[in-house]
């Protein structure tokens, strides 16, 4: 018999099977234990009810292996169900590191998208079928989740820091896009799409999407850094009031109170919006504050353009 209306979204992604096999393995567990306790109370409640008022109970002390038996079982399906969940996970939270990264930010009551070649979009996101894309997301007022039904995928968009989402959709289409987190009163229209194209196709539409040529991320960051005057202490050169840029990012920073952290998006973020929070070793506490100067897409500019800079090159040009 044919449904009225599908049981699940489209799967298209590299992911989407996994997690459905998962849902409905942890599903198909939980029905069986509901209706096997649910039986057994009817059959108990009907084999060993009182029949007469002066009828008593056997005294019954249990059974040490039926009582390690439903422990062992359950405890070992839902450690099965743990692991197998965990991995999951985890890897969901590591995009591939030949993923292609695309900027989103959220804003009540839309998505503001940003392809590599500067390219923007608003509540659509193209991309290639069969490859890895990241997405680095900022939100520029409230918590957002930016959800895709399609490729089992969704990740909060918070604002104060950057997430990262990543998938490699499979099939070419156009699928829903969603914001699963209340945010507001147009919370329900904070909705898009996200068109799925062949590489061919793709690399034709970046090439006409807009009607001039489009900046880079990076090319913009390049010129917030310049328009901010970043180089004055952002040098490259010995006894430069600030650390040098160049291969910052991905590196290990020590910090003026001995920690070491590591120099991820974030970490630069918060070096950018509110700089005296992680001092590095070595150096003053003088930066002043770009809180409530940047938007979350100048931040993510100027991000790419500090990722893109060379260890043994100045920072900037």
């Amino acid at each position: 018999m044919k449904l009225p209306f599908p049981l699940l979204p489209p799967n298209a992604s590299t992911v989407a099977t996994e997690v459905d096999i998962l849902y409905w393995f942890i599903t198909a567990i939980s029905a069986f234990f509901v209706v096997l306790v649910a039986a057994l109370v009817v059959i108990f409640t009907i084999k060993y009810r009182r029949r007469h008022e002066d009828e008593v109970g056997a005294d019954i002390h249990g059974s040490l292996v039926a009582e390690l038996t439903w422990t062992f079982i359950p405890l070992v399906l839902s450690l099965l169900m743990f692991f197998w969940g965990a991995d999951l996970a985890f890897r969901l939270a590591r995009p591939p590191v030949d993923a292609m990264e695309i900027f989103v930010v959220g804003k009540q009551w839309m998505w503001k998208i940003q392809h590599p070649d500067g390219t923007r979009e608003i509540n659509q996101m193209h991309v290639p079928a069969g490859r890895n894309i990241r997405l680095t997301m900022g939100s520029e007022d409230v918590i957002h989740d930016y959800s895709i039904p399609a490729f089992r995928v969704k990740m909060d968009v918070v604002p104060g820091k950057l997430t990262t989402l990543w998938f490699n959709a499979t099939t070419p289409g156009t699928y829903h896009l969603f914001c699963a987190e209340y945010c507001g009163t147009n919370h329900s229209g904070m909705i898009g799409e996200v068109i799925v194209m062949e590489p061919q196709a793709y690399e034709a539409w970046l090439s006409g999407a807009t009607g001039g040529p489009a900046v880079p991320p990076a090319q913009a960051g390049e010129q917030l850094f310049a328009a901010n005057a970043c180089a004055t202490c952002h040098s490259g050169q010995p006894g430069a009031i600030g650390p040098n840029l160049g291969g910052l990012a991905g590196a290990a920073v020590t910090l003026t109170d001995g920690r070491t952290v590591v120099a991820d998006d974030n970490y630069l973020r918060e070096s950018i919006m509110v700089p005296l929070a992680k001092v590095v070793a070595g150096y003053q506490p003088v930066m002043p504050p770009f809180q409530g100067l940047l938007s979350e897409e100048q931040v993510m500019q100027l991000l790419a353009y500090i990722k893109s800079l060379k260890p043994a090159g100045p920072a900037a040009h």
